[in-house]
């Protein structure tokens, strides 16, 4: 091949317009040992880059690169299960003791009553009670219009009573006439 060819073809490597021919073109040139001197400073980058293309296996440096990640991710996972286990352990550990000594304290503490007179107890229960079922009364007044609606629908259903045997006629009519 010819001195002029190559140079053009290194010009168009060098600003990247090359195709993938070209850069074999060059790299066979370079590797056969019969360069000419104008461009001999050339032969050994060319001679490094066909090294380092021929040693890399594409395939393994994916399973490489992948294998990295999946190991990062793994350490990553690890790290914070970790640290998770061990700040439920803690939250567990505080709320048993805590919840151990309000018990505790609970237990020691005698029942005070409220009322010292009984009748007093008595009044103010009675009070309450009256309380009580003076708003469950009140409640229940308003179930005294639901008998009213109970009655309302009962004769809305007599009235109907007769537009439905005559939609019940139309119908009987119609399967007579079918047959």
């Amino acid at each position: 091949m010819e001195t002029k060819e190559i140079k053009q073809i290194l010009q168009r490597y060098f600003n990247g317009e090359s195709s993938l021919e070209d850069e074999k073109i060059l790299e066979a040139y370079f590797q056969s040992g019969d360069v000419a001197d104008e461009v001999v400073e050339y032969a050994e980058f060319f001679g490094g880059i066909s090294e380092l293309t021929g040693a890399v296996d594409d395939s393994q440096i994916e399973e490489d690169v992948m294998d990295f990640i999946l190991e990062n991710e793994h350490k990553e996972k690890t790290k914070y299960l970790g640290m998770w286990k061990m700040v439920t352990g803690i939250a567990a550990s505080i709320i048993i003791v805590l919840g151990g000594f309000l018990f505790y304290q609970q237990q020691q503490k005698p029942f005070d009553d409220t009322y010292e007179n009984p009748e007093q107890a008595y009044a103010y229960a009675q009070q309450t009670l009256q309380f009580v079922s003076g708003k469950y009364s009140k409640g229940f007044a308003e179930f005294s219009n639901f008998e009213k609606l109970q009655k309302a629908n009962k004769s809305l259903k007599k009235g109907i009573t007769p537009v439905n045997e005559f939609y019940e006629g139309i119908e009987k009519m119609k399967e007579e006439s079918r047959k």
